[in-house]
């Protein structure tokens, strides 16, 4: 008869190592003070293997793209999800984060048995999951992951550029940079701003204290205008 311990040793193996696909799944866009908040899942094929996949950070933007190209061609299969600037202003960015992850995990095509996130927090899925810490290092189809993210982000940012170039959101991608908070200082919040973000607030305080004194000059100037008429022969 075998033992208590064997049973249970049994039954954690038969639950953690389920054989199937295994999908990865990253984010990119968590810190800037605008835009949507980008995940992507990939679920790669063993084989056609993808030379060069590494953390998205230590790569160039030419690397990059042609790595996206590369994955978009030959993953079994990918998807692309986001959360908006109005849920990250709402929920708060971390959560905002894990419904856009989320999202891609239920946009692939096919289901992944296991599903290996990079950093140290799950999102709710109806598959199995597992957080890995510099996941996007370790782990092809996170590094993977994480290059489709970070390349769908930056031509939305060029997208917000051609809208709202005096942001200069084409070169920073939305951080917070000196360039774009004097933008900030100087233009106001746009619509693709995070309001949550204590830069952003602070901005829009800052216009707000503005434009009160100019309000109440301009209504002086309408009241001495409408005195100087009522008296004028």
């Amino acid at each position: 008869m075998r033992s208590r311990k064997f049973l249970k040793a049994e039954q954690a193996t038969l639950v953690w190592d389920a054989p199937g696909l295994v999908a990865g799944v990253d984010e990119a866009g968590r810190g800037p003070l605008a835009g949507p908040v980008v995940a992507a899942a990939v679920i790669l094929d063993d084989q056609r293997p993808i030379r060069g996949l590494a953390d998205s950070k230590t790569l160039t933007a030419l690397q990059r793209e042609r790595l996206n190209d590369q994955i978009l061609a030959k993953a079994l299969c990918c998807s692309v999800a986001q959360a908006s600037v109005e849920e990250i202003d709402t929920h708060n960015i971390l959560q905002a984060t894990m419904l856009a992850m989320r999202r891609a995990v239920e946009g692939l095509r096919l289901k992944p048995a296991k599903v290996l996130v990079d950093g140290n927090r799950l999102p709710t899925l109806d598959v199995l999951a597992e957080a890995i810490v510099k996941g996007d290092a370790r782990i092809k189809a996170i590094s993977a992951a994480s290059i489709l993210a970070k390349v769908h982000r930056d031509r939305l940012c060029e997208q917000l550029h051609v809208e709202f170039p005096h942001y200069g959101f084409a070169g920073h991608k939305g951080y917070g940079t000196p360039e774009h908070l004097e933008a900030l200082l100087r233009h106001g919040a746009c619509v693709h701003h995070r309001k949550s973000f204590s830069p952003v607030a602070a901005a829009l305080s800052r216009m707000a204290g503005q434009a009160e004194p100019a309000m109440v000059a301009e209504s002086m100037v309408v009241q001495v205008t409408t005195i100087e008429t009522r008296i004028s022969p």
